[in-house]
């Protein structure tokens, strides 16, 4: 079966949207984006199903001297999720370790604060939270944010995604209450493949998606 490729992040979400229409205008749920391109997509599904828009930004913690190698990630709370057989395996310094921990976070912080732009935090204690992003390779940043999330103590966790790859479908979908994907392809290089249009998602278009919700 031949994978399919979205139009744009806005037409996953819409997808995305269909497959959760059992949650259209819940009361009690919540849609949470993950900047910048999840938040695009999570727009899109919060505005189809009349549902409350947010965010948490999850920073990816990148090897020392390979940024780009994710070994881990971290929430602007503080929240880390590490992948230790792989940090043990390069045997990675411990306190070099640490101050990318540490600058990521301080990242992240500002990042949340930058794309609020004064808007409240939604209250998530007690509620169904839908985690979205545009898609989901190794799922390091998701589980920082489900670790985010769960602090807050919400009723429920689901996770919602476009594409993702089997494995980390099966490593993800025990952490959450549900797991909802468009498509979990045998062949998965990267996100942007399921794409016809990827480009960068900016801080303004984040910023933007967040004003434009808040006043519906």
């Amino acid at each position: 079966m031949r994978p399919v490729i979205f139009h744009n992040r806005e037409h996953a979400g819409e997808l995305l949207a269909e497959m959760l229409e059992s949650f259209h205008k819940s009361p009690d749920t919540v849609v949470i984006g993950l900047p910048r391109g999840g938040v695009v997509t999570a727009f899109a599904v919060a505005k189809a199903l009349k549902l409350p828009l947010d965010i948490v930004c999850p920073r990816k913690v990148g090897a020392p001297g390979n940024p780009e190698y994710a070994i881990g990630a971290v929430t602007e709370s503080g929240e880390t999720i590490l992948n230790e057989r792989v940090i043990t395996a390069m045997g990675v310094n411990k306190e070099l370790l640490h101050k990318i921990i540490e600058y990521e976070r301080d990242v992240a912080r500002a990042r949340l604060e930058l794309y609020r732009k004064g808007l409240p935090a939604q209250e998530l204690k007690n509620k169904e939270v839908i985690i979205v992003d545009d898609g989901m390779a190794t799922g390091h940043t998701m589980k920082a944010a489900i670790k985010s999330v769960r602090a807050q103590k919400p009723k429920r966790v689901i996770v919602a995604i476009p594409v993702t790859p089997q494995d980390t479908a099966k490593e993800i979908s025990p952490t959450v209450d549900e797991l909802f994907y468009y498509q979990a392809p045998a062949f998965f290089a990267a996100v942007g493949q399921f794409y016809e249009e990827f480009l960068p998602t900016t801080d303004e278009e984040v910023i933007y998606c967040l004003q434009q919700h808040s006043t519906h």
